[in-house]
């Protein structure tokens, strides 16, 4: 267990890379929108000598506006005043724009999980750096169900009291940190219980436990409301037995319970 943990601190995603491809990837859409406006500005003059104006503006609109917006996660990022109009906005352009930064980053040896990960970081850093605090009460803790112990024979999907506290797993620690600080704890089997649990309970932030895939689309899914999320760890590949670091976890609800 401890050489797992050692291993996961080892492997810290760095923010710089999500944030390094993304700006690459829009300057690259920048330029090849451009040039589509380039060879079609005949055409738009023969249509009216107005549109290529037109076009030319909304694009030039487009791409500042796209430019902004990572330039202010950036910024969030370094601790600097940002523009509360760009964070509405944030999710949006990154779900344009993740999907060519993956095949940029696989050219430089990037791997999606890597990228994905350095979202995690960015998106993490910029959820404590706002101080976000809520009462324990509002604040819902999700965990996936490959965290029980596979042969568990008790259901805790439902209801996490279930358990019953053999200690073999990280759920058993998760209930006993639910009751002692009074937070929602529940455990998915999948995204689309974990949105409908969120949409239920209506907490006002939201710790998740996962993967990299799952964290990534599940801080997007459930945007405005503020996430954080805490990574997993996969001993024995994905999905089968994970675990989590407990003293990562009360490290992050430390940060965000209210007094």
């Amino acid at each position: 267990m401890l050489e797992t943990l050692e291993t996961l601190a080892a492997f810290r995603p760095k923010k710089r890379i999500f944030l390094g491809l993304l700006l690459a990837t829009e300057f690259l859409i920048a330029l090849v929108l451009y040039g589509v406006w380039k060879i079609s500005y005949l055409g738009l003059e023969n249509i009216s000598e107005y549109l290529p104006v037109i076009v030319g503006a909304f694009l030039i609109f487009i791409s500042t506006f796209s430019f902004g917006t990572l330039f202010n996660m950036i910024l969030a990022v370094k601790g600097f005043p940002t523009l509360k109009l760009f964070h509405r906005y944030s999710f949006t352009i990154i779900k344009f724009l993740f999907p060519p930064a993956v095949k940029i980053g696989k050219i430089f040896g990037i791997k999606r999980r890597q990228l994905e990960g350095s979202f995690i970081a960015v998106s993490n850093l910029i959820f404590l750096k706002s101080k976000i605090k809520v009462p324990a009460k509002k604040l819902l803790v999700i965990s996936p169900h490959c965290l029980q112990l596979a042969s568990c024979p008790h259901k805790i999907t439902r209801d996490p009291k279930n358990c019953k506290r053999c200690g073999k797993c990280n759920i058993c620690d998760l209930v006993k940190l639910s009751e002692e600080l009074g937070f929602i704890f529940f455990v998915a089997t999948g995204g689309t219980l974990a949105r409908q649990v969120v949409k239920e309970n209506r907490p006002q932030a939201v710790l998740a436990i996962a993967c990299e895939r799952d964290l990534m689309s599940g801080i997007q899914d459930v945007f405005p409301l503020p996430a954080v999320g805490v990574l997993n760890i996969r001993p024995n590949g994905p999905c089968y037995n994970t675990r989590v670091d407990i003293e990562e976890v009360k490290k992050t609800l430390k940060q965000i319970i209210s007094e």
